[in-house]
């Protein structure tokens, strides 16, 4: 790949990360610039398996999937700017700050989750990130977390 990539589907999204049914929480990827900021969606339905148990007649999106998410933006985002699809990337949680949920999300909502990459560089294992999810321009969470980045050898 030569070009940059501006978006990244479902298809290139499970060739850069490991995550399948039931914890790959983006569809697409969108707006990536290089490993700057990326714009990830995320239709959440009601057939997802949390929403049997949170909560019964009320199903909300746990807050800590919605992080995870944003996570799994970033590094979709890193992924594509830096060609790793079909490279075996792990990415682990080290860190997350400043953290706060504003709004549930629900099934039938697109959550759109915006990230910025705070520190970090190509080769680097450890990165840095601030996201924020929205729905309908309207805030449902937002967080900065750490990450390291491994490539197997």
């Amino acid at each position: 790949m030569t070009e940059t990539l501006l978006s990244a589907d479902i298809q290139l999204i499970q060739r850069i990360l490991p995550h399948r049914y039931p914890f790959l929480l983006v569809d697409r990827v969108v707006d990536i610039d290089g490993c700057n900021s990326a714009v990830g969606l995320k239709n959440v339905t009601m057939n997802e398996p949390h929403f049997q148990g949170h909560f019964p007649g009320q199903p909300i999106m746990p807050g800590v999937t919605i992080v995870e998410a944003m996570a799994q933006t970033a590094a979709v985002m890193v992924g594509t700017a830096l060609e790793l699809a079909d490279k075996e990337l792990k990415v682990y949680f080290m860190a997350i700050d400043k953290c706060k949920f504003r709004r549930m999300v629900v099934p039938g909502d697109q959550l759109r989750m915006e990230l910025t990459t705070v520190r970090g560089k190509p080769g680097g294992k450890v990165w840095k990130f601030s996201g924020r999810a929205t729905v309908e321009g309207e805030m449902a969470a937002e967080a900065e977390f750490t990450a390291m980045m491994d490539l197997p050898a």
